[in-house]
């Protein structure tokens, strides 16, 4: 039987097992024989990783033409205006070309944020603003050159959600199987929900 992790994959880990020299690896956190990464999460960026030994469900999670949505909460410099967040929406122009339209919305810093190592840097003359962000692509830093476009590097990038899946209360470093049910070939056909509030 397939197996799908969910991995809230810590900052400064790079999304592969194989020793890089640099960075912890997943090997650090995930001891399970046969499993790979189903899509990529920067190294530093956090949160929701799937993982899994089914190449078949790997392809489904990340080839851009079923457009599985992925939901990131992202701190960004400076308070975004609606005329910025609407230029997202529409999507933003990038050096390999324009975005898909995305959803985005203000929202409150989020509860329950774990902290940081190392912290976000603090400037006391620069305020910050965290937003919600979803997408269906997956080009490489897609959401943190979306930010810079309109004026707002992302500060701190967390992945909550890809498609049915969601990080949930998961902290850094720790992972859970998923429900087979949650990625039979009926529940990845039906459509996936726009906001998983």
């Amino acid at each position: 039987m397939s197996r799908l992790l969910l991995l809230n994959k810590p900052f400064g880990v790079i999304c592969q097992f194989s020793a890089d020299g640099l960075h912890p690896t997943l090997a650090d956190w995930v001891d399970v024989a046969g499993v790979y990464p189903a899509g990529r999460l920067d190294t530093d960026s956090e949160g929701l990783l799937l993982l899994t030994d089914d190449g078949v469900l790997q392809h489904r999670i990340t080839d851009p033409k079923h457009k599985m949505v992925k939901r990131y909460r992202v701190q960004v410099e400076r308070v975004p205006d609606e005329a910025a967040l609407d230029r997202l929406r529409a999507g933003v122009t990038l050096k390999d070309g324009p975005t898909r339209p995305c959803t985005v919305r203000r929202i409150d810093e989020p509860a329950g944020l774990w902290p940081r190592d190392p912290p976000v840097r603090h400037r006391i003359a620069v305020p910050t603003c965290w937003l919600e962000l979803d997408i269906s692509e997956g080009r490489n830093r897609q959401v943190r050159r979306m930010t810079a476009a309109i004026g707002h590097p992302t500060l701190r990038l967390i992945r909550i959600a890809i498609g049915p899946w969601q990080l949930g209360g998961l902290q850094p470093g720790q992972w859970q199987e998923a429900e087979p049910d949650s990625f039979a070939p009926s529940a990845l056909r039906s459509p996936v929900r726009s906001r998983a509030d």
